[in-house]
């Protein structure tokens, strides 16, 4: 499978409408003229990074790298100036196109503005060439990750039209003819299923501002402007975290509204998600189904569906294959290439990609997340508890936000725990309370502590929320601490 089936399908549904925002729409036909002239621009390049808010020149952007066969570098807004070094180090990046040029210049790194590409201004350096990256990488993708540091995902172009292909044929039941774009396209969840696949499907996509969907940086996220976003255009498609899923859902709940009526498949990924959310999200009409991918797959490797559904992570895909080691996760695709710094790991797409996820498989063939298993704690009284599971069961909680469990070593559970502005004392006890009785004796939470949100900016959280659970522990290590010395000092 190569990048010219997306040639093809805009050609098939040249006349129907393809990419729109808030001022424009492109046909099929219009779209491949727009790409068409944005790749002589682009031609000289050997590395283009993308560091701009989600708009239709992002999507022709990263559509033009892919029929150029050059390499894409996706650059999350949310990373710090160290990141973006790095990144762009890494990579030997001779070539940015970007919305916010003053931040480029201020990284020293010699870029200078040459031409723009639609509203994009296109910035380029001198660079030797000289970093090695794996034969047929077409995307770079540097995920937040658990260090300042983080180390570049190579995929291929023919692993990312796999996963949209098969996305494409999975999802063609369900008539879906309108996707929101809800993520940051420089999150490969939404760049190949939200993107290629619907593409592929001949689906309009429309793609917006981030702020105008509710995205508020160190704010957090506006539910409010996600709902009114979705009334007005109506989709019938999106792709969420599960913070966000949360935050939509606890808003309709309190102001008594539902979600739009068009919609038909909402997708829910890059954490574990509780079943209870997932049910009460239906409640208010988002059709919501968990999810689970890797970057080094190119993404989605599972899925739940309409008909097909389950409380795991879904049916694997066909262009996946899984194999469970120990009763650890091995998946294999041809997306990964390997990483950055390290091109001699471009053999280990010919064999089993270790996840470290645990898991099962069920009689109907979903498969079922038991946590990481480099995150099981074992207790002082010899419990093996995956901290995953126990704080799915609190983040079904309302008035919960965040929370980490911790107890390795320990004879019970602490958790601590981000509650939603305006809870009170009462309403946590009762939160805790309702929790724990959905769990074992060995795997309740004997004493909690609130904090403030844990986030990328702070050094807490990945840019999609997951926990960074080593620096977690070290900066509330005194906190911790206490709350176990106190207990035990008056058992």
């Amino acid at each position: 499978m190569k990048a010219a089936q997306l040639w093809s399908a805009l050609t098939a549904h040249a006349a129907q409408p393809a990419l729109s925002d808030q001022t424009q729409t492109l046909s099929g036909q219009e779209v491949l003229a727009a790409v068409d002239n944005m790749t002589q621009r682009l031609a000289h390049c050997r590395v283009i990074a993308i560091l701009a808010d989600n708009s239709i020149d992002w999507v022709l952007s990263d559509l033009a790298a892919l029929m150029l066969g050059v390499v894409h570098l996706p650059l999350p807004t949310f990373f710090s100036a160290a990141q973006l070094v790095n990144a762009l180090t890494q990579t030997d990046a001779d070539a940015v196109l970007t919305d916010q040029p003053e931040r480029i210049t201020a990284l020293g790194l010699g870029f200078a503005c040459r031409t723009t590409c639609g509203a994009l201004s296109l910035m380029c350096r001198p660079v030797e060439g000289t970093v090695a990256l794996p034969t047929g990488c077409a995307k770079i993708s540097f995920t937040s990750g658990s260090t300042g540091s983080p180390k570049g995902v190579c995929l291929s172009a023919t692993g990312l039209m796999a996963t949209a292909k098969t996305l494409q044929s999975t999802l063609s039941p369900l008539g879906l003819t309108q996707h929101l774009a809800v993520l940051p396209l420089s999150l490969l969840l939404e760049n190949t299923a939200g993107i290629y696949a619907a593409l592929l499907n001949g689906v309009h996509v429309h793609v917006t501002g981030l702020a105008s969907l509710g995205w508020r940086g160190m704010a957090g996220f506006d539910p409010v402007a996600l709902q009114q976003h979705t009334m007005t255009s109506q989709p019938h498609s999106l792709i969420l975290v599960p913070e966000l899923l949360k935050a939509w859902l606890l808003f309709l709940q309190a102001s008594r509204q539902r979600a739009p009526d068009s919609l038909r498949f909402v997708a829910v990924g890059g954490a574990h998600v509780a079943p209870a959310l997932i049910a009460q999200a239906r409640q208010v009409g988002i059709p919501a189904y968990e999810g689970y991918g890797l970057t080094e797959c190119g993404s989605v490797v599972s899925l739940n569906l309409p008909g097909d559904d389950g409380n795991g992570v879904g049916r694997i895909l066909p262009h996946v294959q899984l194999r469970l080691v120990d009763g650890e996760v091995h998946l294999q695709t041809a997306a990964f290439l390997g990483y950055t710094g390290n091109p001699a790991q471009s053999s280990q797409r010919r064999h089993d990609l270790a996840t470290g996820d645990l898991g099962r498989l069920d009689a109907q063939g979903h498969l079922h997340l038991m946590g990481r298993r480099k995150n099981m704690l074992i207790t002082s009284f010899g419990r093996n508890i995956s901290p995953e599971w126990v704080e799915s069961v609190l983040l079904a909680q309302a008035p919960l936000q965040q929370a980490v469990v911790l107890g390795e070593a320990r004879p019970w559970l602490l958790a601590l725990v981000v509650p939603l502005p305006g809870t009170t004392p009462t309403q946590m006890e009762a939160a805790m309370a309702q929790a724990n009785a959905q769990l074992p004796d060995y795997a309740r939470i004997k004493r909690w502590h609130s904090c403030p949100p844990m986030t990328l900016a702070n050094g807490l959280a990945t840019g999609n929320g997951r926990p960074l659970r080593t620096a977690i522990a070290q900066h509330f290590a005194p906190t911790i601490d206490t709350l176990y010395n106190n207990e035990e000092a008056t058992a």
